[in-house]
């Protein structure tokens, strides 16, 4: 079985917990897109982790994890989350890194740092290269791994980036460092990761054909997809499920279920529009009660109500088999909760959606419903929530027309309540 997990929100939804929670039965781990640039924070026997590149299911010894061709891999960052893991005593033995995936150099850190400060309008952008190596990607002049097997090509590639880049972007030799430095670095963690490289697509198929356990996972959501999200506010790939048999070379026939995974409220990190942002006592509750802070950057996560719309959005173009809503227990100690139905401009209400320069003016309408008091981390079944902890996950579900399978009440995988 092909099972997909995706970002129903802004990202930062919980999705390395339930991958975590997934992989213990899975053969196969693919991570299908993104970078470094957003962390997968899991909690676990070994203890607690943020991973930024290596799939999540790097924690179950049985399990292959492959970062595949869609993924963009700065190859030091890598080489540090890998010694990180060993150093906890975790075998870094079975992953697998596609020949055909891009790097993230360098020079595109560099890039984005110049290119961040330039801009009128701030994207809010990590500052991780993320999108200056997709800029290379599509421009066809990036680089793959499997390009650092011969050094000598490696060398004739990176020598003619590096010269392009600071002839394109004169102002980015303030922030830049030596091609030899560079280059050192990259011999380096060139050594460490030359075994994991190889073909990645008939170990795939391999596992495809014969019926395996076969998880997806990306980073981000729907929220912040390149093409469907509040562009420009977004990342520089596809989050949505669409992408999946792209970065990850499965047939979208193979794709058997995908899980959307959601906040019982709703996060984002970086700019653009969040229509529920809550800048009062209850937006602060949200981000103390769930620790919101961005794995990567450490940010304090925006925070807000439920946003209905975006989940709806959501289950239409990933095609969600069934729902996880993570992070139930944060809410507990509200008198009452709301989440919103929809967006109100210029006299009109849209249940999806809209363009972000017309988001931005949007105002949200919302439904209230009652809170609960209860501390729920210790419920293992779902008649053990509150009644209206419950009436909640009911509400959600009749609202999106998407089965809730999973509701978290903890970071722990103990925490998970099957429906």
């Amino acid at each position: 079985m092909v099972h997909v997990v995706v970002g129903a929100q802004f990202g930062d939804e919980g999705k390395g917990k339930m991958v975590d929670y997934f992989a213990v039965q899975a053969d196969m781990v693919i991570r299908y897109q993104g970078g470094g640039n957003a962390g997968h924070t899991i909690v676990n026997e070994y203890g607690k982790f943020a991973l930024h590149l290596v799939p999540s299911g790097i924690f179950n010894p049985e399990t292959v994890c492959v970062l595949g061709t869609g993924v963009v891999i700065h190859p030091m960052n890598l080489v540090k989350e890998l010694r990180t893991l060993q150093d906890s005593g975790i075998s870094t033995d079975r992953l697998i890194i596609s020949e055909r995936a891009h790097l993230v150099l360098p020079y595109h850190v560099w890039q984005d740092r110049y290119e961040e400060q330039v801009r009128s309008a701030k994207v809010g952008t990590t500052l991780q290269g993320i999108g200056p190596a997709y800029q290379d990607k599509t421009g066809r002049f990036g680089i793959q791994m499997g390009e650092m097997r011969d050094t000598a090509h490696f060398r004739r590639r990176l020598e003619e980036a590096f010269r392009l880049k600071l002839e394109k972007m004169p102002g980015m030799r303030e922030t830049s460092g030596s091609f030899e430095e560079m280059w050192n670095e990259l011999m380096a963690a060139r050594e460490v990761l030359l075994p994991h490289i190889q073909d990645t697509l008939p170990i795939v198929r391999a596992a495809v054909e014969a019926n395996q356990y076969v998880l997806l996972e990306g980073q981000l959501g729907v929220m912040r997809d390149l093409d469907w999200g509040v562009y420009p506010f977004v990342t520089s790939s596809n989050p949505i499920s669409g992408f999946t048999s792209v970065g990850a070379g499965v047939p979208p026939t193979a794709i058997q279920r995908v899980t959307g995974i959601t906040k019982a409220y709703a996060t984002a990190v970086g700019e653009g529009p969040f229509p529920t942002e809550l800048h009062d006592a209850v937006g602060q509750h949200l981000r103390d009660q769930g620790g919101e802070y961005g794995a990567t950057t450490g940010r304090p996560r925006r925070c807000g109500w439920l946003d209905l719309p975006a989940l709806r959005y959501g289950a239409w173009l990933n095609g969600y088999t069934d729902l996880a809503l993570m992070k139930l227990d944060v809410l507990s100690g509200l008198e009452k909760v709301a989440v919103c139905t929809g967006y109100e401009l210029d006299g009109q209400v849209y249940d999806l959606p809209l363009p972000t320069y017309q988001l931005e003016r949007a105002t949200p309408r919302y439904e209230w419903l009652p809170g609960w008091t209860e501390d729920l981390s210790g419920c293992r079944a779902f008649d053990e929530l509150p009644e209206a902890a419950q009436k909640y996950v009911a509400y959600v579900e009749q609202a999106v027309g998407v089965p809730v399978k999973y509701v978290s009440v903890g970071p722990e995988r103990n925490q998970t309540i099957v429906r």
